[in-house]
């Protein structure tokens, strides 16, 4: 494991390792244990998506590891005036200890790690979102103690959230069903791996996605960038909600996550979204503890 570009590149066995680590150093933290183990390292974190996660967990984590968090806007690098990035890769190499990137191109993520000659970790694109999925597992895996044979249903837009999550979910011995709008279905080739590699279910129906499920999971209906066409998918993506009514279908100690931010009364109301808070922000917490997880395997 030498870069965390997409969950697809990493073994069953090395995502088992990065969530190990990251219940350690969890346990560690909540303890008053001190680990530097990267003390005297320097992470770049490039920005072209705004964030609250991503950013205060990455800057955070690196710190209480013994490292330095660089914040490196779009507007402050000259990628952002149309500097190649096998450039930009070369020269932060020589600079830093690893690279933190947030941006839309999954390509643009996979060339820094072609030429640059340190770790580079997806901090989420169109794509993919691995940080997100490894915290995602990490927080299944507390609540349910195990993975095997649990039915994960998604609910809404097929978007890098489903793609990281089908992957890491059949990775580990879970079912996964999406329940999504025609036309708004994840990546084809990962649906064919999906398919032959696991146990994978894509519907319309949402009742029938959530019935006996083990955990439930959504997303808003129009992610980062995707603005204008808000109007269109708040028409499209009507009934693709978790609520009240179709819970019922889930099995009675469902969890239910979101890898936030929510938009209560779209694809999730309100009362579910409160009645299943815990699970929700502990979620949240997690991508702290799987991210240090991440940077000190790479970067150790």
């Amino acid at each position: 494991m030498n870069h965390l570009l997409k969950l697809s590149d990493l073994t069953r066995e090395e995502i088992l390792s990065i969530l190990n680590l990251a219940d350690q150093l969890k346990y560690e933290r909540s303890h008053g244990i001190v680990n530097e183990s990267l003390k005297g390292k320097k992470l770049g974190m490039i920005f072209q998506k705004s964030s609250t996660r991503t950013r205060v967990s990455f800057e955070t984590g690196i710190f209480e590891l013994g490292g330095y968090g660089m914040f490196l806007s779009s507007h402050d690098l000259q990628i952002g005036r149309g500097e190649p990035v096998e450039d930009t890769a070369r020269v932060l190499s020589r600079y830093l200890d690893g690279i933190m990137i947030r941006t839309f191109a999954q390509k643009e993520v996979e060339d820094l790690a072609k030429y640059g000659t340190i770790p580079v970790i997806n901090g989420l694109t169109d794509y993919a979102h691995p940080c997100q999925v490894l915290a995602d597992l990490m927080t299944v895996r507390e609540y349910k103690g195990s993975f095997k044979d649990l039915k994960f249903t998604y609910v809404g837009d097929g978007n890098n959230m489903a793609n990281s999550l089908m992957v890491g979910t059949i990775k580990q011995e879970m079912s996964f069903t999406i329940a999504c709008p025609k036309g708004y279905e994840p990546d084809a080739e990962l649906m064919k791996w999906a398919k032959k590699n696991g146990n994978f279910t894509i519907t319309e129906d949402v009742d029938e996605a959530i019935k006996d499920a083990d955990v439930l999971y959504t997303d808003v209906w129009a992610s980062m960038g995707m603005e204008q066409e808000k109007v269109q998918r708040e028409h499209d993506f009507k009934g693709y909600q978790i609520n009240e009514k179709n819970i019922k279908y889930a099995k009675s100690d469902v969890m239910v996550m979101h890898c936030l931010p929510a938009h209560r009364g779209e694809e999730i109301t309100a009362g579910v979204f409160e009645a299943h808070a815990n699970e929700i922000f502990d979620e949240a917490e997690n991508r702290l503890h799987a991210q240090k997880a991440v940077m000190v395997k790479l970067m150790k």
